[in-house]
């Protein structure tokens, strides 16, 4: 699609450049923290793609929500603010070119609510009690097994192997493929940190990794229209569609948004809340001092202060007014969940990790609407799980200094050393 080009100029505020995304978050958001207090709802140049420049990829520019009002009248407003690929531009902050098989995160409902209708039986309440006694046996054993390790990659050896065995009992990926599956998402949400990707070309790099994942969901769907069981996949597997099954390439997306969506954002809060806990003792002292008791509320924390999702994307179906800004339609909106949760209209002193803090609604899980999180039980369920293993067994591991991934879309740590007695 194409747009035309709002009269007013660019903000100089500079979150569109690449190396404005390799920064730390903390200097990032200070430049949010300017336009939250200056413009909430301003217009900048497209993402910078080495290599994909605005004349092959067709898009002005994007208009940047940072303030947790507006991002949640955007997200409570799917008719206004789509998220639909094939008419407008997508959920993908970053320009794509060419553009892959959408997700049911880039479809509009009726659309969309039909695939999540089809996933959603394995994220409600009721199924995650399911499937908690074996979310709490693994955490165990995860746990357990890096006892004495000496120095380790938290991240590595910890943060990443509970949503990735979880996702793969769910879906029913067989424990040989495990690994695989979830290294394939967590390499493609890499794929533009060098030291992931290497030398190789960023868009190769993640291409290769959704061949991965798409015949190893190929595979497991095949096997299960042959041989249905309980689980994801057979779900999946034997969806109907107005008398079609899924495609290759939907079945390729379904895969590439399970391994991210349901491995990378626990990671993510996981790897942050150790670095804060362990950074923070007297918050770490009073979530122990009565774990059963605090640790709801404390998820909440975690999840508002490790922002694992950054921001998603919409577009202006109609010329649309928001915070005294009109936008209009067919433009890009870029609604960045991170700048949401460091909002000091909603939180006091924002930045500071607290887990004493009053309930409020945070963007952790997205901001709301048709597109809020279809996983967020079971990302709940899981770091308490784990969190209730790390501070019985490992509360004197030493944490080191956390290496950040540099992505635009997962505010990540991509390797945490520790020590463990």
């Amino acid at each position: 699609m194409t747009a035309t080009v709002p009269a007013r100029p660019y903000h100089d505020v500079d979150i569109s450049s690449a190396a404005f995304w390799r920064l730390p978050f903390e200097q990032r958001d200070s430049s949010f923290a300017q336009l939250r207090r200056e413009a909430p709802v301003s217009w900048h140049p497209p993402m910078e793609v080495p290599g994909l420049p605005p004349e092959v990829h067709g898009e002005p520019g994007f208009w940047a929500l940072v303030r947790a009002r507006e991002i949640a009248f955007a997200s409570e407003n799917h008719e206004l603010f789509s998220s639909d690929s094939h008419r407008y531009w997508g959920v993908s902050f970053r320009p794509r070119d060419p553009k892959p098989a959408p997700t049911f995160l880039e479809m509009d409902p009726p659309e969309h609510k039909r695939y999540r209708r089809i996933m959603s039986g394995a994220f409600t309440p009721r199924a995650v009690r399911r499937l908690s006694e074996k979310i709490e046996q693994r955490a165990e054993e995860i746990v357990e097994r890096v006892i004495g390790a000496g120095e380790i990659d938290f991240v590595r050896e910890v943060a990443s192997k509970l949503p990735m065995l979880t996702v793969a009992d769910m879906l029913g990926v067989p424990g040989s493929l495990a690994e695989e599956f979830a290294e394939a998402g967590d390499k493609a949400m890499g794929a533009n940190d060098p030291a992931i990707a290497g030398d190789a070309d960023p868009q190769q790099f993640f291409q290769d990794q959704l061949v991965i994942l798409r015949e190893i969901g190929l595979e497991l769907i095949r096997e299960r229209r042959a041989n249905p069981r309980d689980d994801l996949a057979t779900a999946l597997a034997l969806a109907d569609f107005d008398g079609r099954h899924l495609t290759d390439d939907e079945i390729e997306s379904v895969m590439l948004l399970l391994s991210v969506a349901g491995n990378d954002t626990t990671k993510q809060t996981t790897s942050h809340t150790v670095v804060q806990l362990w950074r923070n003792p007297d918050q770490k002292a009073w979530l122990t001092e009565d774990f059963e008791g605090r640790i709801d509320r404390s998820i909440e924390e975690f999840v508002r202060h490790a922002s694992p999702v950054i921001e998603f994307a919409r577009t202006a179906t109609q010329d649309v007014e928001i915070a005294g800004q009109v936008i209009p339609a067919g433009d890009k909106v870029v609604l960045f969940y991170a700048s949401a949760n460091r909002d000091d209209a909603e939180y006091e002193d924002p930045d500071r990790f607290d887990l004493t803090r009053p309930p409020h609604p945070h963007a952790g899980f997205g901001g709301g609407g048709v597109h809020y999180c279809l996983g967020n039980h079971l990302g709940r369920a899981q770091l308490k799980a784990l969190f209730r293993q790390l501070l019985t067994k490992l509360p004197n591991m030493e944490v080191g200094e956390p290496e950040p991934l540099v992505s635009e879309f997962i505010h990540g740590i991509r390797r945490l050393p520790v020590r463990i007695p």
